[in-house]
């Protein structure tokens, strides 16, 4: 089963003081032992103090083409958002389809991540997936919440049972379970949302804050609907925001996509396209690469001199 906790976070350097003071406790009783949910939001604590100030940590630019401008980001402090990308929405056999909405727009997003993800976890971005995992009892929802699916009272909405048994939407269920083509690894993030954004009466803040991260990535389905409303109360909240246009997707007419790109990039933040994304990661890996085996040369050359 895979991990929910908060992922390791590389590049994380172990320096809180000034440089000419020494990071090893000089008496058993100050502070040497990390304690924090990741690595980026610990203090050190001991028997006799406590040391408030997070580890710095390196930053890691990339610029890649975006609109309305380039865009220049710190990849230390950067996390993607993964939205709804769920069985009940991407599934044939999911509560979308089952009410006859035609669900191949909303797996476009599939092969784009299955590609992306890896590739941002490699440069140490976090991966939060954020999707409906409702009690069984329902017990927090209003009910204009429920009647947008179910809306005459008639039909299978969240809680009832789909033909193959599964809740619609409800936590530990198939239908609520994120599509098998995308995997979540160790070291990624589960958050259970309740409404179209995934702010409301969740830990989502809580946990973005822990990872220290500013700028967000936005992914998955629909865009016009979950994914904006999540976004625009990330920016409200004070976060940078950035939607991966191919790695979304609606089943929403176009004119609705339309307007949601239209409205991210002038009122909200910036759209860029995941093979933007990707080249700028894949420069960024060989930068990296090339900056450490320059590294190793000059220390082996000073270690032969």
């Amino acid at each position: 089963m895979p991990s929910t906790g908060i992922p390791e976070v590389p590049d994380v350097t172990d320096v809180r003081a000034d440089p000419a003071v020494p990071l090893g406790p000089a008496d058993p009783a100050d502070p040497a032992v990390p304690l924090g949910p990741t690595p980026a939001n610990s203090w050190r604590v001991g028997p006799g103090a406590a040391d408030l100030r997070r580890p710095a940590r390196r930053a890691r630019s990339l610029t890649l083409p975006a609109q309305p401008r380039r865009l220049t980001l710190d990849l230390a402090r950067t996390a993607i958002v993964v939205v709804d990308m769920q069985n009940d929405f991407c599934h044939p056999d999911g509560w979308l389809a089952g009410i006859g909405v035609d669900v191949a727009a909303a797996r476009a997003p599939i092969p784009v991540l299955a590609q992306l993800l890896p590739a941002l976890r490699t440069a140490g971005v976090g991966v939060v997936w954020v999707n409906w995992g409702n009690r069984p009892d329902r017990a927090n929802l209003p009910p204009g919440v429920l009647h947008v699916y179910n809306g005459d009272g008639a039909g299978i909405g969240i809680g009832d049972p789909l033909p193959n048994g599964s809740p619609v939407l409800t936590e530990g269920g198939w239908a609520a379970a994120p599509v098998d083509e995308l995997t979540i690894e160790p070291g990624d993030v589960r958050v259970s949302k309740y409404r179209m954004s995934g702010f409301w009466d969740t830990p989502l803040d809580s946990v973005l804050r822990n990872l220290r991260v500013d700028t967000l990535l936005f992914a998955g389905v629909n865009a016009d609907q979950c994914v904006l409303a999540t976004l625009i109360d990330a920016a409200c909240a004070g976060y940078d925001v950035v939607m991966v246009e191919d790695a979304v997707a609606t089943t929403s007419p176009e004119f609705c996509m339309q307007a949601t790109v239209y409205n991210v990039r002038q009122c909200f933040g910036f759209t860029v396209t995941a093979a933007d994304l990707a080249d700028a990661l894949r420069a960024d890996a060989h930068k990296t690469d090339a900056h450490k085996t320059g590294t190793i040369r000059a220390d082996a050359l000073g270690a032969d001199g």
